[in-house]
């Protein structure tokens, strides 16, 4: 590995653990600021990450509506917004506000394993033996985190189950959809175009018009979902694709629910028991598994 490589390894080390980060600060901002609600922070992180980032691709000197120039790319971009971005934010937002932002992203991670289900079923690519054996995994990690082994009752509440699997369907679609985009533009245009079409269509589906009394402590956290957790891990993250490969930088995605995990534990009391330490290693194993695999649908475009 070279210099350069050793640097953006670390870069996207520290973009996976921004990520993991956010959802602590969306956690404290529901705790703290209640009429935040999960819509109106996603409608907020959305509209105004998005329009950073297509600042950003701006300076580059990107031809950054390009992709509505081309019907079908502008329909693809909508799609990606509605149905990837969309379900990826905002139920995760909603299963921290149920729960923390250790589980919420537990269950994010399965993503991978929905993207397989869909090919196997859409596309007949049937899997190989090792993606099974990693699905089988990764659920039995899900079911021992919602059930701490006993399949009578569940240790969290079906509602934060649900959330976090609807987020990590949002992630599969979002991986999915945009990759003919990916082909021709840059992604962090097309991050920005799927956000901020995601953010009017939450804004049409529920207008928000709610007085949020801002103090300072509540805005240093929106700048922290915004900044830290959506512009900078994000452009680090997709810059280091140009030096290491999408396969090292999905496994290094592992420090997101780490990061996560840690932070609920240092800064909300949450206690880890023996079935949920389980339950996040068969995860975070499972995934790490798939990703030994040479071919399978790689994880440029982030949008946590």
């Amino acid at each position: 590995m070279t210099r350069q490589q050793k640097l953006w390894t670390l870069l996207t080390i520290i973009s996976t653990i921004l990520w993991g980060i956010a959802g602590l600060f969306a956690k404290q901002i529901f705790l703290s600021a209640p009429k935040l609600t999960p819509m109106l922070l996603t409608q907020i992180r959305m509209i105004v990450g998005g329009t950073m980032l297509l600042i950003f691709s701006t300076i580059r000197k990107e031809n950054t509506l390009a992709i509505w120039h081309n019907k079908k790319d502008a329909l693809t971009v909508i799609a990606y917004g509605l149905a990837g971005m969309i379900p990826v934010q905002f139920c995760y937002y909603k299963a921290i506000q149920l729960g923390d932002a250790s589980i919420a992203t537990i269950l994010q991670f399965v993503g991978p394993f929905f993207i397989i289900f869909y090919l196997a079923l859409f596309r007949r690519q049937k899997p190989s033996r090792i993606e099974v054996i990693s699905t089988l995994i990764a659920f039995l990690g899900v079911i021992i985190l919602a059930t701490h082994g006993d399949l009578t009752q569940f240790a969290i509440t079906p509602a934060i189950l649900i959330w976090g699997l609807l987020s990590a369907v949002g992630s599969a679609s979002s991986a999915l959809i945009p990759q003919s985009l990916l082909n021709k533009y840059s992604a962090i245009a097309v991050t920005g175009w799927g956000l901020i079409t995601a953010g009017i269509g939450l804004i049409i589906l529920q207008p928000t018009f709610v007085k949020i009394d801002l103090n300072f402590e509540t805005i240093l956290l929106l700048l922290g979902v915004i900044v830290l957790g959506t512009v900078i891990p994000f452009y680090l993250f997709t810059n280091a694709l140009k030096y290491i490969s999408a396969t090292t930088a999905s496994m290094l995605d592992a420090f997101e629910p780490i990061s996560a995990t840690v932070g609920s534990i240092i800064f909300f009391g949450m206690t880890l028991s023996r079935f949920d330490l389980i339950g996040s290693l068969l995860v975070i194993g499972a995934v790490l598994l798939l990703n030994w695999q040479p071919k399978r649908p790689n994880f440029e475009n982030r949008s946590e």
